[in-house]
């Protein structure tokens, strides 16, 4: 619908923005090349392991993890020139996987998945981009996960307000280890004596008159009195509830 069409708009408008960029900080899981110049026997791919090292020829483990690139590079150089292996050494480090900077994105997107972060600042609308997008059946409202001092947190976003009106409130900056949920729209059934029964949408705060008039309004042999609503709670209990309009 509209809303999807818009998103997807302002999203590759946000990707733009989202160039900013903070110095990466290598971590478990990242998969490096290191280069010595003059010296490409030495060049080696390698996985920083989970206590954050890695293994170089000749010179064996080298703690990387919680440093940049650059920072590894130097340490690998002075390693390299301490043992007498390479005089004068000009290191290069430059990632190939980023594993320890993702973010999950599931539910009702184009391109559900986990997405690594790099060195980029990323916000809500910037992560959507990258997850092309949400479906045209997707909730308004989504959930963004995050495990803050070992307990989880589910924020509610009102999708709309954080991206087509760029409220900077709701289109917060996403953190490595977060989880963006886009659950599926839900729907009301109107059926009777109305003009057009059948599935429609449930749109944000919509009351018992305004789900008639998306029905149609009640027919000739219809009347509003004695409407009821049947809803389903948590335990899968059905409710009906005797309505009136005014």
């Amino acid at each position: 619908h509209f809303l999807n069409l818009l998103l997807l708009a302002c999203l590759s408008i946000g990707v733009a923005h989202a160039q900013q960029q903070r110095a990466y900080l290598l971590g478990a899981g990242d998969v490096i090349r290191v280069t010595v110049f003059q010296n490409p026997d030495m060049q080696t791919d390698t996985r920083v392991s989970d206590q954050g090292s890695i293994t170089f020829p000749l010179i064996g483990n080298v703690q990387v993890g919680g440093g940049t690139t650059t920072q590894a590079a130097q340490k690998i150089a002075a390693a390299l020139k301490t043992g007498g292996f390479v005089l004068k050494p000009q290191v290069n480090v430059v990632v190939q996987q980023f594993r320890a900077r993702q973010v999950s994105v599931l539910g009702y997107v184009n391109r559900p998945g986990r997405y690594p972060m790099e060195d980029q600042v990323l916000h809500l609308a910037d992560v959507l981009s990258l997850a092309g997008g949400t479906t045209l059946v997707a909730a308004d409202q989504l959930y963004v996960i995050r495990s803050l001092n070992g307990k989880e947190e589910r924020i509610p976003v009102d999708l709309e307000a954080a991206v087509s009106y760029n409220d900077l409130g709701k289109n917060f900056e996403i953190f490595a280890g977060d989880t963006i949920y886009v659950p599926k729209q839900q729907y009301i059934y109107i059926y009777g004596q109305v003009n057009r029964p059948g599935q429609y949408r449930l749109e944000r705060n919509m009351t018992v008159m305004q789900g008639l008039a998306v029905g149609g309004g009640v027919t000739l042999r219809g009347t509003e009195k004695g409407l009821t609503v049947r809803r389903r709670d948590v335990g899968g209990k059905v409710e009906t509830l005797n309505v009136s309009v005014q």
